[in-house]
């Protein structure tokens, strides 16, 4: 599967997890660190993607996410749970080191 089409994929899990994908600029904020991340917005998940990002650190940071979350209900292509699996893990073994 192509970077491209994996991230929206990406994306669709996300909304059916009532989980709302932006991508903003996060780069024009001086004196200020931004990273990509899921934050709560009144009362609403969001997930802000900065959009300056490779595509392959799109879907990293996505599925990373997503691994986090309960995923059990929902049907995922096989393709595209392998990559949640694979980016859970990892950000849980970064976390691990921390």
């Amino acid at each position: 599967m192509k970077p491209e089409q994996l991230y929206q994929e990406l994306k669709e899990v996300a909304e059916k997890l009532e989980i709302q994908v932006l991508e903003q600029n996060l780069r024009d904020t001086p004196g200020i660190k931004v990273r990509s991340g899921l934050c709560k917005v009144k009362g609403s998940l969001k997930f802000i993607m900065d959009k300056h990002k490779h595509i392959r650190d799109k879907v990293a940071i996505l599925a990373g996410c997503l691994g986090r979350m309960q995923l059990d209900h929902l049907y995922i292509v096989p393709a595209v749970r392998e990559i949640i699996d694979h980016y859970a893990a990892q950000s849980q073994s970064e976390e691990d080191e921390d």
